[in-house]
């Protein structure tokens, strides 16, 4: 994935309508098309009194969940597009297989069943709603509202609709590029609700890396389980500016091989083949089998 080929800079204006409540999905349905599973389901156009677009909702189920009445974690995903489908990806035909490689894992007893949902990106509005912080020349600042979409809407739609773990020690959130500094931004202000963090090649650089100064004035430290992985031929600064990033959450108090997971992926690329391939070593840390 080639960030400035994905995202613009244009900037999303508050909605007129922003006072109307939160409507769910017009309609649910079965995947069409979804790659070698028939375990995930897909809920239409999920609008927000946060923002003004309309997005797909994409659920994935374990195993045993028709036949069980047990309550599953639930491991939440930005860019819903790139984690089932080949025909939905970025780059078509790339997938993450986040559903394969999960079902293959719960099946041999490796980590925990879980649901996994993938939330769709809105497109050219991507950027806006994946960054915290407005940048001078590129605009964006609209976590804040993506959050709040996710926390006082989606999430409960979710609660609601499935058997879920609704704790935060059972609520997962993560992504890869713009998608890993929201995941990193939103773990920070709502540790409440996610305790676990995938954070796959996070756009440190984001306004002169700003996350960075979120991050050192956070007190107390938030009770967060954090995955951060960068690939070593993703951008001149990358590795440089996830180095950083990993000092800054070891100078708050996390340890490695106890809370904080950092990989540093000989040759990987940004692009969603290479995060497909880090979605089983991700699984395996953020929720082991008990």
């Amino acid at each position: 994935m080639n960030l400035m080929s994905r995202e613009n800079s244009e900037v999303v204006e508050q909605p007129s309508a922003m006072e109307n409540a939160a409507v769910a999905p017009e309609s649910d349905d079965k995947t069409a098309g979804v790659h070698n599973t028939d375990s995930v389901q897909r809920h239409h156009n999920f609008m927000s009194r946060y923002l003004p677009h309309r997005r797909d909702i994409v659920v994935y189920l374990p195993p045993d969940y028709e036949e069980s009445e047990q309550r599953y974690p639930v491991l939440y995903l930005h860019d819903g597009q790139n984690l089932f489908d080949p025909e939905t990806a970025y780059v078509r035909g790339m997938d993450w297989k986040v559903d394969e490689t999960a079902d293959a894992l719960i099946r041999a007893g490796e980590i925990d069943a879980l649901i996994i949902v993938g939330i769709f990106n809105t497109g050219e509005h991507r950027i806006e709603e994946y960054t915290p912080t407005r940048d001078r020349k590129l605009g964006g600042g609209h976590a804040e509202l993506y959050g709040r979409m996710l926390v006082e809407e989606l999430k409960p739609f979710i609660d609601n609709r499935y058997r879920t773990l609704p704790d935060a020690h059972n609520t997962g959130l993560g992504g890869s590029s713009l998608g890993g500094l929201a995941t990193v931004y939103l773990g920070f202000t709502h540790p409440e609700i996610f305790g676990k963090l995938a954070v796959l090649s996070p756009s440190i650089w984001w306004d002169n890396k700003a996350i960075l100064k979120i991050i050192r004035s956070t007190e107390p430290k938030p009770r967060l389980k954090i995955w951060l992985s960068m690939g070593t031929a993703e951008s001149k600064t990358g590795l440089r500016d996830a180095n950083s990033l990993r000092d800054a959450l070891i100078a708050k108090g996390w340890k490695e091989g106890d809370d904080l997971h950092y990989e540093v992926i000989p040759g990987g690329t940004h692009e969603e083949a290479a995060w497909a391939e880090s979605v089983e070593r991700v699984l395996q840390y953020l929720f082991p089998s008990a």
